[in-house]
């Protein structure tokens, strides 16, 4: 079984997130929390439980996050947002050919993530489904969020027209909305068919469609 001291998630972990470990109980808090809402979902996470797997007291959760709300809302700021920077936006940043730097994010996440990853689902897709019909709060969060993922693709695919390496013809725009809406597609898709083949054939998917915005070579160029 798991080890008591590793999270049961592995891929959506965010170790790397971390800033600085600076207030300890704090993290610890967060770390709890983003566990029990992607387990259970916001509305049914329990303090109890955050509190059992940190060894803190009520009070110091309440000295760090005011309510049961605030602390949802760091668990978006400080842990969902920075995940979805390493994996998806930051790799972006300076790649040279943002079609490679796409497919090879989707590839190592295929990689690396475990049946258990799939069956808890994508963190920002899971609170955004649950809470945006139902507090602003979340809603204005996760659509942040997803905006600056999109725009992320889209001024990277702008930068490859450039580089002649995304055809001029390709709607930026349009293709960041399709390849965000496409890949948490198949996130879903995984989890209700409990299937990391389905992810991956999806994946595939999605790597063709990247393909496709390739500018053709000129393979006589090489014949001279």
């Amino acid at each position: 079984m798991e080890n008591n001291n590793r999270p049961w998630w592995h891929f959506w972990q965010c170790s790397r997130c971390d800033r600085g470990k600076e207030d300890n109980a704090r993290q610890k808090i967060l770390e709890a929390a983003f566990n029990e809402i992607h387990r259970v979902g916001f509305q049914a996470a329990s303090i109890q439980n955050i509190l059992k797997e940190t060894e803190l007291t009520k009070g110091a959760l309440y000295y760090h996050f005011p309510n049961k709300l605030a602390l949802g809302y760091a668990v978006v700021d400080e842990v969902i947002r920075p995940l979805v920077e390493y994996h998806w936006i930051v790799p972006l940043q300076n790649a040279e050919n943002p079609i490679d730097a796409l497919i090879k994010a989707i590839m190592q996440g295929g990689e690396d993530m475990t049946i258990e990853d799939i069956l808890s689902g994508c963190p920002l897709n899971n609170l955004s489904q649950e809470m945006s019909s139902i507090d602003e709060g979340f809603r204005t969060r996760t659509e942040g969020l997803y905006l600056d993922w999109r725009q992320a693709i889209e001024t990277a695919l702008e930068q490859g027209k450039q580089n002649n390496h995304v055809k001029q013809g390709v709607n930026t725009e349009q293709f960041a909305i399709v390849f965000v809406a496409t890949l948490e597609g198949c996130l879903s898709l995984a989890k209700s068919s409990q299937s990391k083949q389905i992810l991956l054939s999806c994946g595939g998917g999605v790597i063709s469609l990247l393909e496709g915005l390739r500018v053709e070579t000129n393979k006589g160029d090489d014949n001279g």
